[in-house]
Order: structure tokens, then sequence, then C-alpha cells
């Protein structure tokens, strides 16, 4: 039996187990991520050591699936890490290779530069050569959704009042979307809506997890989806059922996310 030690923490709900160093099997991942018998996440973090930057960071997700990115997740990894080395700013590696760049922002909030957002079909990706600004072939009874990559795919779909997005529904159509031979990788689904330019109430379904309280990604992915269809300002609040996030698509290209994050527990799990 393995003894690991690990750390939980959480951005606006969506909460992760953070691990050191360790390969685990998907069986192993699943039973951590059981919230009756495990620890329970909607994420699992590994980190990794690194050879261009201060740390990798992997993502997994509660059914044993690799993910791609993970927002809050990159935010309370680099609060762990610039707590511990007593800094102000950090550099991971993405599980893609690329770098994410962490720093504090004003009071206790934690910013990460997410890079720029691939909107291109075959970098969502979706099957098809179509227009990923309104991406047919869904479902009648939805929206037609904007496709965008933040290293791992999302498909927001705009509606007229969030309130009609209750559970039942998102849980219908989250694993209904997620699923749809449109997306080849499965997808992240969120549904929004725009209250005003500087504000987007958004619900979520996440890729290999469902339901969740936010999801950082998926924040940017709806800011991005919504400055694309002339919807809202290059800066928004994204008000999830956890908390809100403040994204900023930057004149660089860059997607800037800024937000709270909480630390849990520590402890030790056995495998």
């Amino acid at each position: 039996m393995k003894k690991i030690p690990f750390i939980k923490m959480d951005g606006l709900g969506n909460d992760f187990v953070i691990l050191r160093d360790i390969d685990l099997t998907e069986d192993e991942i699943r039973a951590i991520g059981n919230r009756k018998t495990g620890v329970g996440f909607d994420q699992l973090i590994v980190l990794k050591p690194s050879k261009i930057a201060e740390i990798k960071i992997l993502f997994f997700n509660a059914d044993g699936s690799v993910a791609g990115a993970c927002g809050n997740g990159s935010r309370c990894t680099a609060k762990l890490l610039m707590d511990e080395m007593n800094k102000d700013s950090i550099i991971m590696e993405s599980p893609t290779g690329g770098l994410l760049k962490g720093k504090r922002a004003e009071g206790d909030l934690i910013s990460v530069n997410m890079g720029q957002p691939k909107l291109a079909w075959n970098e969502i990706p979706i099957k098809e050569d179509q227009d990923t600004l309104n991406i047919k072939g869904i479902s009648d009874e939805l929206p037609l959704p904007v496709g965008v990559s933040m290293g791992n795919p999302h498909a927001v779909f705009f509606v007229d009042d969030i309130n009609k997005i209750n559970d039942e529904f998102l849980s219908k159509w989250g694993n209904y979307v997620e699923h749809h031979e449109m997306f080849p990788q499965r997808v992240n689904v969120e549904f929004a809506q725009v209250v005003k330019p500087d504000l987007i109430r958004m619900r979520v379904w996440e890729r290999g997890a469902g339901i969740t309280e936010a999801c950082g990604t998926g924040a940017c992915a709806t800011l991005t989806a919504a400055v694309r269809r002339k919807l809202s300002n290059n800066k928004a609040k994204i008000q999830m059922d956890g908390g809100s996030l403040i994204i900023e698509w930057d004149k660089n290209h860059d997607i800037i996310m800024t937000g709270t994050t909480h630390t849990s527990f520590k402890g030790e799990l056995y495998l």
C-alpha cells in the first residue's frame, strides 16, 4: 500500500487534489476522485519537474481521463508554489508544453496568463471544417455554439435566460454535447447569458467531471466566445455557481484569468 501526501484546494468551488511527482493508473485516479470512498475532486493535479519552467503541471479528470488544461487548477498551483517559494510570480509548464505565467494580483487574488485561445476547427478540434463561431450539426433544440480551445475544447452556448439552465437541463444536454460525434476528443460545455457587456452568467458541464461549481478555462472560453460574437467587452466578470472570475482578452491576444483560491486541507492517501 502506498502512502501519498496530498493537498486539497479549490478555486470558486472547483476543487482539486494536488500530488507531487507520482505516476498513477486510471483506476487509482478514479479511487482518489470518489467522493464517498476517496477524497473527491473535479480534477487531479500532479506536479512534475520541468526543464523549461519552475514546475510542470499534469491534469486528470475524475473519470481518470487526461485533461489538457485547467484554469482554476493552474491558479491554485500558482498560489501554492508562490507561497512555498516566497515569490510573487511563477512560470509553470502546461501539459501541452506551453508556459503559464502566474502572479499575485490585487489583494489575495491570483492571476494566470492562459495564453492565446485557439479558434480554428482543427485546433479545437471539431470533426469537420466549418465556422467555429456558429458550429452546426449539434441539435435543433439548442442554439449554435461557439467553439474555443484553451488547451482543452469548449462549446459555448449563449442563452437568453440562464435561470432556465437548471441541473436537469445541464445534465441532459451537457452529457449529450460532451459525447457528440462533432467533438472527437469530447468537449466542455458552457451555457452563458450576457447580462451586460462586462458581466456574463455561466453554468458549466466539464468533460470527464460533469456539473461543477466553476471552470477557469470555461470562463476564458466564454469571454472569448462573447467577444467573437460582439456581445461583450474584452474584459468582463464571469459569474459561475461557485463565484466569479475576471477574464481579459488583452492587447497581446492572451487570456488573463484572475480570482480567488482556497486551501481546504492536507492529508495522506493510502492506495
